[in-house]
């Protein structure tokens, strides 16, 4: 299957050629290049990456490859691409500040869908024993409504306990604060917003922190729109 980017590199390489500070922020940030880069061109593009000649005030010429991390799925996804790591590296080397979230959001469908696994795994894996009745339940409506569960429990032999599970979400979910935390500490202002980001991951986890980088790259691409 030919490279859906690369079949149109000669395009985005000469379009490229109109934005030289990109091109230039591009070399010294994700190129990790020292010197005092003075100009920088874009001769190659692909799915995985692409490829930039640069010149040093020295008049040393090189080049480098910036891989993209994900790669490119389409080539619907070059430009939001190009404009999200030209914000990031302008960010990196102060050339354009760095976003600042004020606010709390809650992606409601996305913790719900969070509480929904959580509530999910508990019922898979923590049914009662067959037999077991509760007030108003009697063991007959307990053991159809759980027969799923077992039937799953017995094929697959996974069978963790209450505290496994509970520790397993407690452990995964801490990591995911300190990390909701770290991006805090980077993007967000006000430490009611703060602690609301941190504490909401705590409970939901990946959701959280997850539509908090996709706001900061929303406030990222505003940026760079505005600037031009």
């Amino acid at each position: 299957m030919s490279d859906p980017v690369a079949s149109k590199s000669g395009f985005l390489c000469m379009y490229m050629k109109n934005h030289p500070d990109t091109l230039v922020a591009y070399v010294k940030y994700f190129g990790k290049v020292a010197g005092n880069v003075v100009t920088a061109e874009m001769t190659s593009i692909d799915t995985q990456g692409m490829n930039l000649s640069y010149k040093l005030k020295s008049g040393e010429a090189s080049s480098v490859r910036v891989a993209f991390d994900p790669p490119l799925a389409s080539y619907e996804e070059v430009k939001p691409r190009l404009l999200t790591m030209k914000a990031e590296s302008q960010e990196g080397l102060g050339m354009l500040q760095t976003p600042q979230i004020t606010s709390f959001r809650l992606p409601t469908s996305q913790a719900i869908g969070a509480l929904i696994f959580c509530f999910g795994t508990a019922y898979y894996f923590n049914g009662p024993p067959p037999g077991t009745s509760l007030p108003y339940l009697p063991a007959s409506v307990l053991d159809v409504a759980f027969a799923p569960a077992r039937s799953l429990v017995k094929t697959t032999g996974l069978n963790p306990s209450v505290n496994q599970i509970l520790g397993t979400f407690g452990v995964a979910h801490a990591l995911e604060s300190i990390y909701a935390w770290s991006l805090c500490r980077r993007y967000v202002k006000g430490a009611f917003v703060t602690a609301a980001y941190v504490a909401s991951t705590v409970l939901f986890g990946f959701p959280m922190w997850a539509d908090l980088k996709k706001r900061v790259q929303e406030k990222r691409i505003e940026s760079v729109m505005k600037a031009e």
